[in-house]
């Protein structure tokens, strides 16, 4: 009798070990700081969402984009995602500068978010960066999942160092 039951709970310990959860679906989102410090290990492209509390359409875009199980997969694969307040009163240390906090008005803006859309702020910005930390494009506006998929791909790719975006619009097939 005793036998049996050490064999049932091993038969029981093994099967709830080989049982897995299933990952949560969504972008892994980090913070800039941890990207960085995963690159330094492992280079990879930069996708960053910058955002604010207030914006609304940033709050579109998390629920009907980044919420897309492919889109969501295609960017934890090929990216390291970033989801940066660009009002954030925390500091950031990047490439030997400290980006601060700049109170304007009511509000105020954080000097990483300026550097990365050249001063051209507007609400949600998808930022990429190559594997150099170089700025490859800012992207300003709520993009939805089929406007978003053939950027991820022109870029996660790698298509936009050798073709021009207009002509990769034209060939390329959604998958959504």
């Amino acid at each position: 009798m005793k036998a049996s039951k050490y064999i049932l709970g091993l038969i029981l310990v093994v099967s709830l070990s080989s049982w897995s959860i299933p990952e949560e679906d969504g972008v892994n989102w980090l913070t800039f700081e941890e990207a960085i410090e995963l690159h330094k290990e492992n280079p990879k492209k930069l996708l960053i969402d910058l955002y604010t509390d207030w914006c609304g359409w940033c709050k579109v875009m998390d629920r009907e984009t980044y919420s897309n199980a492919k889109l969501s997969a295609y960017i934890n694969e090929n990216f390291y995602p970033v989801k940066f307040n660009a009002e954030q009163k925390e500091s950031v240390v990047f490439d030997g500068h400290t980006f601060k906090f700049i109170p304007q008005g009511r509000r105020g803006v954080h000097e990483l978010a300026a550097a990365l859309t050249r001063n051209q702020l507007s609400y949600p910005t998808t930022v990429f960066m190559d594997e150099e930390l170089r700025i490859i494009q800012p992207i300003a506006g709520y993009l939805k999942p089929k406007q978003m998929e053939p950027i991820l791909n022109f870029i996660g790719d790698d298509h936009y160092k050798s073709v021009a975006w207009a002509e990769y619009k034209k060939g390329h097939i959604s998958s959504l």
